[in-house]
């Protein structure tokens, strides 16, 4: 889905140079879901549950719902 690989490429952008084998494995496990679910588990719509519910998913999870949106550098403009 666009919206997942949204969220994805957000995460990269942002901590691409810093991700560690434990956080490669919680998105991983992520990665291996439906997209729908996975959607759901972006959205905070659902939690973990089952195998991905693990400190990695979660910590991964985590860091996917809060990378911020706009590229880094980014300024708003305002208009009066």
């Amino acid at each position: 889905l666009l919206e997942n690989d949204l969220f994805i490429e957000r995460f990269f952008r942002h901590h691409e140079e810093t991700i560690t084998t434990r956080q490669a494995a919680g998105l991983m496990a992520l990665m291996d879901l439906a997209d729908n679910d996975l959607l759901d588990l972006l959205l905070a719509r659902k939690e973990p549950e089952g195998e991905v519910d693990t400190p990695e998913a979660r910590e991964v999870l985590g860091l996917m719902r809060t990378a911020p949106i706009a590229p880094s550098g980014w300024q708003p403009t305002h208009s009066n």
